[in-house]
């Protein structure tokens, strides 16, 4: 079995775990992140994480933090599987000699090329999962006449394809996105191998038990958000934004309106929920998919 079928294997598997692992805290992030700014003297419609969580359970139960799981399971076994293999592929691009371990740095580069690679693969998909997640939000709020209710990703994409710009309409949100997927997993293998290293006390990392391996897998995954959190906000609302009506022209326009009417706060919306999915959802991640690299030799 070859480099590519390792990882493509490897990627898919691990990619399944985080997903369900995952998926109930990034429902209540988006659902954060796309709630209507209330009018001067009005509540939110969410006041946290927390609150998010009781109104979902109690509206629609815990298939409701389930909800837009369908785009991302069909993809999250070829995005994974992309994102490792094309990481797989940069880093033969610096080694010596098959097995040769690679520095925290060179994972830094070829995290950042398995970032442009994913990139491509993750707007249709997030755009699809974010309608989904937050179209109840929505749909409450005085500000939205989109009148719009999505019965399954398939249909998010037939009326994206249909009424919003064709196949271009699907990739709305992709320069956000590639903001968010290059930088974002150039810091996540650094800090992954940085981690590893420090762990196994040298550069050898093969010995390294499992709880070491979700140690470094939590911890790197964490690090994504700190770095890349408002980017992912920015993407969200204009993925979910209005075609007809938009609120915004384009990323840095989001940005601004955001950062003048909520300040610093805004851009850290449901930060708190995507943190606590992302340390188990990563650690998942790597350890399924380390364990899979090594069974299959």
């Amino acid at each position: 079995m070859g480099d590519v079928a390792k990882d493509l294997t490897a990627g898919t598997i691990g990619g399944a775990a985080q997903l369900v692992v995952g998926h109930p805290f990034d429902t209540i992030k988006v659902m954060l992140q796309s709630q209507p700014t209330p009018l001067p003297g009005q509540r939110p419609k969410y006041s946290g994480a927390m609150d998010a969580v009781k109104q979902t359970l109690a509206g629609e139960g815990p298939r409701g933090l389930y909800k837009g799981m369908g785009a991302p399971l069909a993809t999250v076994a070829a995005f994974n599987a992309l994102l490792f293999t094309a990481r797989g592929q940069m880093e033969s691009l610096f080694r010596s000699e098959p097995g040769a371990s690679l520095s925290p740095e060179q994972q830094v580069v070829c995290g950042a090329g398995a970032g442009v690679a994913v990139s491509f693969l993750a707007c249709p998909t997030e755009l699809i999962k974010c309608r989904l997640q937050a179209q109840n939000t929505l749909s409450e709020s005085a500000s939205s006449n989109t009148g719009v209710k999505y019965s399954g990703p398939m249909d998010v994409a037939k009326h994206v394809l249909r009424s919003e710009n064709g196949p271009r309409g699907l990739y709305k949100g992709l320069v956000p996105t590639l903001a968010r997927e290059v930088p974002g997993n150039a810091v996540v293998f650094g800090v992954y191998e940085a981690l590893k290293q420090y762990l196994a006390g040298g550069t050898d990392t093969s010995q390294l038990g499992k709880g070491s391996l979700c140690v470094a897998g939590g911890l790197a995954g964490a690090s994504f958000w700190l770095t890349v959190y408002p980017t992912d906000v920015v993407k969200s609302v204009i993925q979910v934004d209005d075609y007809r009506n938009p609120k915004f022209s384009g990323s840095v326009d989001a940005f601004k309106k955001i950062f003048a009417t909520q300040g610093v706060k805004g851009l850290y919306r449901g930060f708190g929920p995507a943190m606590a999915r992302s340390v188990p959802a990563n650690a998942v991640c790597f350890l399924v998919y380390e364990m899979v690299r090594t069974n299959l030799g």
